[in-house]
């Protein structure tokens, strides 16, 4: 193995805040010592982070959060995955001439859930006013912040699309008709006046909690809500279908939703549990893998050795087919989750994992889903999908067009704890509102338009979102808060750093630095929805021995460039208080901070 460096966690005892940026990290640790909480913080991390990676995600995205309140002493899981709109109906799609939902345009809109789901953390666990969580955002889209070279990248490769089909978005990121050039300062007025007026209404209330529900209102039944319905009216815009189309959003359906607080999805594994999102998001799967994993002695094998990367990848495949036909809304349909996770269904399933790679699809057969599996394996041993879409969250070694995901961990003096993976939105996703400085989100994707799978499209209902935070007790008290960008890959990437860290004693930064893989074996959530049966991407800094041993398991490899993969970022508070995080240094990007 060659590539290979140690960097030291960060350490302290007043609080450790993670981003994928450093200017958001920054302001997060600036809350903490302003008397805010690990929320108030991930919240102002998180509006931060809209605007100096808009790339990545944006105000009118989504994302889930699972968090540990000190107070209430215990884990939750904040939804902000919002539904598919009352038109979004398969039939309505068809008649679009539509077989797959395109990876941007209007029609890949749902409901934008971000906002909504930062309030909600915001009165509900954090302390701090309105004001006080949307000043840094105000301040770095009013006077400007220095644009990433990938933003700059993104926006000059998008320029002539914008030109020609997406006006509002080409004034938007190209003033005067010229893209940001890397570095420079970039600005943007129109969100920084729709956050003031946000405050400004806010303000119109006494008290705390009021100010809060008020900003609420002014997103989802005032001035936002009023623009995004205006907009949609009349709007018709160029998708990757290569056609134009409608929307279906609609304020009545922003005005009847609001983001929930549930109980997460646990599994416990060698004295850890492990907390995840529900199967309305793909969190499952990493405790289903966990569930494979225990029958195998991973601290006997070298963390970066062809073996490890074999074992773990194999057990991935078999989960990730289980989402395929298991995992959707379970407000619209059974999960059998008790069945998926049990012991006698891992033994089962354990079975399959050889000294070779599958190049097969090899969902699990659940009692009483026969019909489900059936239908779901017919659907995919027939895709009809194009190739090449430029919108499917990836990461540095493919092209600059397509979006990706953020990513925040929090963890205060007081033991709050909170991990939140926002996404959605970003730039690439559909034409920037006029008046509000940012545009809709894409998730709709993610749906099929086949009826009767877990994941087909159906008004009300949550796309099944890859967005998938990660938090873990240590016998029985809250330690870890992890969790990464990359779509499909969120869920691998963070389990190689969980388990190097687990069974070989690696530290968070140390896990974090060793090379790391993902499989491309199964169904992509994203348009085009393709797959490469056995494939396998892994980093260059494995070395030749590993790579080929991997190619001659029969896995077919994709080997990406050094420092390319994932963007894990972690904290982590010891039972003596102690406080420590890391951040990739992958793209130059993610961040820790602490003190």
């Amino acid at each position: 193995m060659t590539g290979f460096t140690t960097r030291p966690e960060i350490l302290g005892t007043f609080g450790v805040v993670t981003s994928t940026h450093w200017i958001a990290s920054a302001v997060g640790m600036s809350i903490l010592e302003k008397g805010g909480n690990a929320f108030d913080a991930a919240v102002a991390t998180g509006f931060v982070l809209q605007i100096v990676e808009p790339h990545l995600c944006g105000p009118g995205g989504d994302m889930p959060a699972i968090l540990y309140s000190k107070k209430k002493d215990k884990i939750e899981v904040i939804c902000a995955q919002a539904p598919a709109p009352a038109g979004a109906t398969i039939e309505h799609y068809t008649r679009e001439g539509l077989k797959l939902i395109p990876g941007d345009g209007l029609l890949a809109t749902v409901i934008p859930g971000a906002f909504d789901g930062w309030m909600l953390m915001l009165r509900d666990y954090g302390r701090l006013s309105v004001r006080d969580i949307l000043e840094p955002a105000i301040h770095y889209a009013e006077n400007g912040h220095p644009v990433l070279p990938r933003v700059s990248a993104t926006i000059e490769g998008l320029a002539d699309f914008y030109r020609k089909e997406w006006p509002t978005s080409y004034e938007t990121w190209l003033p005067g008709g010229v893209a940001p050039a890397p570095w420079s300062n970039f600005r943007n007025p129109a969100l920084a006046e729709t956050w003031k007026r946000t405050v400004a209404e806010a303000e119109s209330k006494r008290g705390r909690e009021a100010q809060i529900d008020a900003a609420r209102d002014a997103y989802y039944r005032g001035f936002v809500a009023e623009a995004i319905d205006t907009y949609l009216r009349k709007a018709e815009v160029m998708d990757g279908s290569g056609h134009r189309h409608k929307g279906v959003l609609t304020a009545d359906d922003m005005a009847s939703w609001q983001a929930t607080i549930e109980a997460p999805q646990t599994y416990d594994y060698h004295g850890w549990t492990l907390a995840k999102t529900g199967p309305w998001g793909q969190g499952p799967v990493f405790l289903q893998a966990l569930s494979l994993l225990k029958g195998f002695d991973l601290g006997s094998l070298d963390p970066s050795g062809a073996d490890f990367v074999h074992t773990v990848t194999e057990a991935m495949k078999l989960a990730f087919a289980d989402r395929e036909v298991y995992y959707g809304d379970p407000n619209f349909m059974r999960v059998p989750l008790e069945t998926l996770l049990s012991e006698a269904y891992a033994d089962e399933r354990r079975r399959l994992m050889t000294s070779e790679a599958s190049p097969d699809l090899r969902p699990g057969k659940v009692t009483g889903f026969e019909d489900q599996y059936a239908l779901t394996m017919q659907m995919l041993d027939t895709p009809d999908a194009k190739s090449g879409a430029v919108y499917e969250p990836t990461m540095a070694h493919l092209t600059e067009k397509r979006g990706d995901t953020v990513h925040i961990d929090v963890i205060d003096r007081e033991g709050n704890m909170v991990s939140v993976t926002p996404s959605g939105g970003w730039l690439q996703s559909s034409p920037i509102i006029p008046g509000l400085g940012f545009c809709l989100n894409s998730r709709a994707q993610v749906f099929w338009l086949q009826p009767g799978l877990p994941s087909s499209l159906a008004p009300g209902k949550r796309p099944r979102t890859t967005l998938t935070p990660t938090l873990a007790s240590f016998e029985g008290r809250p330690t870890l808060a992890f969790g990464t960008p990359g779509g499909d890959q969120q869920e691998q990437w963070q389990l190689s750093f969980f388990l190097r860290h687990v069974h070989h004693g690696l530290n968070l930064q140390e896990a974090i630095d060793r090379p790391l893989f993902h499989s491309t074996h199964f169904p992509s959530s994203f348009y085009p929805r393709t797959r490469e049966p056995g494939g396998l991407t892994a980093e260059a800094n494995f070395g030749h021995d590993v790579l080929d041993t991997l190619r001659k398991r029969g896995h077919q490899l994709t080997v990406a460039p050094e420092w390319t993969v994932g963007r894990l970022t972690a904290a982590r508070r010891d039972a003596s208080g102690l406080l420590r995080a890391a951040a990739t240094p992958r793209l130059m990007q993610a961040y820790a901070v602490g003190r």
